[in-house]
């Protein structure tokens, strides 16, 4: 009989009780970024010092330029940039818009063009105004009613939808087609009432789109109370007009690129998991919950899985989408590519709810979403408890085709659409130790995917 020394016994013996959990490597993700991550200061420097990031603009150029610095600085087994075009759409002079009612004199209305809008042209327009709350009501007006006239779209989010981004999908189809609708119809331009959860002053802009063959006419979104003051008054005063002027304009297609940075896998390196958000934002505010703080948050995974010493079995890759907000071309570039060269995405995360408090994950499919819920107890010391059906994000989206499961990381709900795609987010309005707990929070999940794997 064969003796081993009695020292490699022992040695053995060590090592076995070294071994990571999963409590204690959930651990260290959270406590590394709770005192050493430096996602906060990277935000500041993309919305303070590059600031509101357009699709096609010099911002966005810049922002391009700076990511792809970040993830070389933290040393990424690979940085690089894909090729997209991109719409350049600008918006011009600052909007005006006034209530003109033999009643109430002229008021100044807080209105913003919505994105990719033609513009009312230096002179502006003036119509008198009909108020619908969908599609349907809008049909049974007929053309009679609403040819020549500005129609104004005004039904608000259902305040007592606990989720504000369901209220958010109930409502912003007129936003988005309203324009195409009341163009069939006649109408010269569309008022549409901010994607708001409250009343204020502060207009929310957004895209809205067109339809082949069907004229193009201006569209602006109105604050939710300045909505509400248009309502009441039209009720009084039918016969009431509005003066819109917007100067916005397209300019055509420009080059850009989405920004990827990348961790190869150890075991394999042909199966991707990706983690992204986009890095164009809209041109008021700086673009810090939507979606600088996504951004910052994917960058964040990879640079605590090297941190921390953590060897993805699959290949990690952080993508900066560029051109969600007015046209999505990034999410659909990047799924082209991937196709194209036969990569296997096997998961894609998306961050692109802002950088509040995390409460969970929407999980694509139900299988999937099991899977999770098992590692519930190793989440609940950090306070994430929901782990829900639904889909993952826009920019990741065209991957599911190709059969790449969805998630979508999941802060609390409840401020994001009082920000929203207005000039009010900005920089101050993040907390750093949400960002942080965020950050990870997705790279928690992202760890443990990684590690057991998809199915």
């Amino acid at each position: 009989m064969r003796l081993f020394p009695a020292f490699l016994i022992f040695v053995s013996v060590s090592l076995s009780g070294y071994a990571q959990t999963d409590e204690e490597m959930l651990r260290k993700i959270y406590d590394e970024a709770l005192t050493s991550s430096p996602v906060y200061e990277n935000l500041h420097y993309l919305t303070k010092r590059i600031g509101h990031r357009l699709a096609g603009s010099t911002q966005a150029a810049a922002a391009v330029e700076y990511t792809r610095q970040l993830m070389e600085a933290y040393g990424f087994d690979t940085v690089f940039l894909q090729p997209v075009m991109v719409p350049h759409w600008v918006r011009g002079d600052k909007e005006q818009c006034r209530m003109l009612s033999a009643l109430r004199g002229q008021d100044n209305l807080p209105v913003i063009a919505l994105g990719n809008s033609v513009g009312t042209g230096p002179d502006g327009l003036t119509a008198e105004v009909v108020e619908v709350h969908d599609f349907d009501e809008l049909k049974k007006l007929g053309r009679k009613q609403v040819a020549g006239k500005i129609v104004f779209f005004n039904r608000p989010f259902d305040y007592t939808l606990i989720n504000t981004f369901r209220a958010y999908g109930d409502a912003v189809n007129q936003r988005g087609s309203g324009a195409i609708e009341a163009a069939k119809l006649g109408a010269v331009a569309v008022l549409v009432r901010s994607m708001a959860s409250q009343v204020d002053d502060v207009p929310h802009t957004g895209s809205l789109h067109y339809a082949d063959g069907v004229t193009k006419i201006p569209g602006v979104a109105i604050s939710t109370r300045a909505a509400d003051l248009l309502s009441a008054t039209l009720k009084q005063d039918p016969e009431l007009k509005i003066y819109i002027r917007t100067t916005c304009e397209y300019k055509g297609m420009v080059p850009s690129y989405n920004v990827i940075g990348q961790l190869n896998g150890s075991e394999k390196p042909d199966e991707y998991i990706v983690i992204g958000g986009h890095l164009d934002s809209w041109d008021v505010g700086e673009g810090a919950h939507d979606d600088g703080a996504g951004c910052m948050q994917s960058i964040e995974v990879l640079r605590l899985f090297k941190a921390l010493g953590i060897r993805p079995h699959h290949t990690l890759r952080a993508v900066m989408f560029m051109n969600e907000e007015n046209g999505l071309r990034g999410g659909r570039q990047y799924a082209a590519e991937a196709e194209r060269n036969n990569e296997k995405h096997i998961l894609a995360m998306e961050s692109d709810r802002g950088g509040f408090t995390p409460r969970g994950f929407t999980l694509g499919d139900d299988k999937l979403l099991q899977k999770v819920k098992e590692w519930a107890a190793l989440f609940a010391p950090y306070e994430i408890y929901e782990f829900q059906p639904g889909g993952g994000g826009a920019d990741i989206g065209p991957l599911r085709k190709q059969g790449t499961k969805m998630v979508g990381f999941l802060p609390d709900s409840h401020r994001y659409f009082t920000l929203h795609h207005t000039a009010n987010d900005v920089f101050e309005a993040v907390d750093k130790r949400e960002l942080e707990m965020g950050a990870a929070t997705m790279t928690a999940l992202i760890y443990l995917l990684d590690k057991y794997g998809v199915e």
